[in-house]
């Protein structure tokens, strides 16, 4: 059974970029936060799962093949004839901002319509976390069944990973989605957020302020990434900073997850209570995550752009970063 179990947004990424000839074009790609996370662990070689619901259609077949040939354990993946595969539309700007265009509806959306009773339970007995990001919350039934399930693993002693991912155009407004992105904090060991999403979620302006806020929520690891710059990783008794690993940047899409698939998959690895985690684990799970958030925005799309654990070690091995921490 999986180690490491997904639960959330399952969904076509239909990427843009121009032909050789100048005409617009888009790429088919498997996407949705959770689920790139747990691809990212497969592929260093983790046991992973995914729960979720998607279409019983072309692109639900897709995406259930995509997961299956990257190692991820399909057994929580519900394929709904009634309801229809998530689309997003990804596109870029001039600055290299990322765009995002919802194909999503509480009506039509497979992954909005997963209810508690089709969560497979049996994978979140065996695993050793659990981990669901934000887009899951917005509207019911799937709140209430990834609550529920949220709930079930911290009664059954699970470590529990949250993002917080945050996505305006899904949200009715600011004021809600802050909200019910602040109240699942009680019950995460484990969150990864952006800056943005940090002071989004605290409302403090400054960074140690938003980490300590973080804390008074009874979260035991804090994850920033920082993009170029690294990521930061707090805990009640540590704040440190590890660089990033430098690579030529192509597409940063689904880079944040790869971080966060990294640095779960090494959690996992280790085997140690969170308590007990000491700053040298801390430190190698920090830096695989930044391997493998480097190497896949080196490359175009997010699953397709994740790299093998060779090429992991491979980075790891050419550009030591061991010793550099602030």
């Amino acid at each position: 059974m999986p180690d490491i179990v997904a639960m959330g947004e399952l969904l076509v990424d239909f990427t843009h970029f121009t032909t050789d000839t100048g005409e617009t074009a888009y790429k088919q790609n498997a996407g949705g936060a959770p689920a790139n996370v747990v691809c990212m662990a497969a592929k260093l070689g983790g046991k992973t799962g995914f729960i979720g619901k998607i279409g019983r259609d072309t692109f639900g077949f897709y995406l259930q093949s995509v997961l299956r040939q990257c190692g991820v354990d399909t057994a929580g993946l519900v394929l709904d004839p009634n309801y229809m595969t998530t689309m997003a539309f990804v596109t870029n700007d001039e600055d290299g901002e990322r765009h995002f265009d919802f194909y999503r509806s509480p009506e039509l959306s497979a992954d909005l319509n997963i209810r508690y009773g089709e969560v497979n339970r049996a994978m979140i007995d065996e695993c050793k976390i659990l981990h669901f990001g934000s887009l899951c919350l917005t509207d019911e039934p799937a709140k209430t069944a990834v609550m529920d399930a949220v709930e079930y693993a911290k009664v059954k002693e699970k470590i529990v990973s949250y993002d917080p991912n945050w996505r305006p155009a899904l949200w009715r407004n600011r004021e809600q989605a802050v909200l019910t992105m602040r109240s699942v904090l009680k019950y995460v060991d484990i969150v990864k957020v952006s800056e943005d999403e940090l002071q989004l979620l605290t409302e403090c302006s400054t960074l140690v302020a938003a980490i300590a806020k973080l804390f008074t929520y009874g979260i035991k690891i804090a994850c920033i990434t920082q993009g170029a710059k690294g990521c930061i990783v707090a805990t009640p008794r540590t704040i440190d900073t590890y660089p990033a690993y430098k690579v030529k940047i192509v597409d940063t899409l689904g880079a944040g997850d790869s971080f966060l698939g990294g640095f779960l998959y090494k959690l996992a690895a280790i085997g140690k209570p969170i308590e007990e985690l000491d700053r040298t684990d801390l430190g190698e799970m920090a830096l695989l995550g930044n391997a493998c958030g480097a190497l896949t925005s080196s490359r175009k799309g997010a699953i397709p752009a994740m790299p093998s654990a060779e090429e992991t070690r491979e980075l790891v091995r050419t550009q030591d970063l061991s010793g550099k921490k602030e």
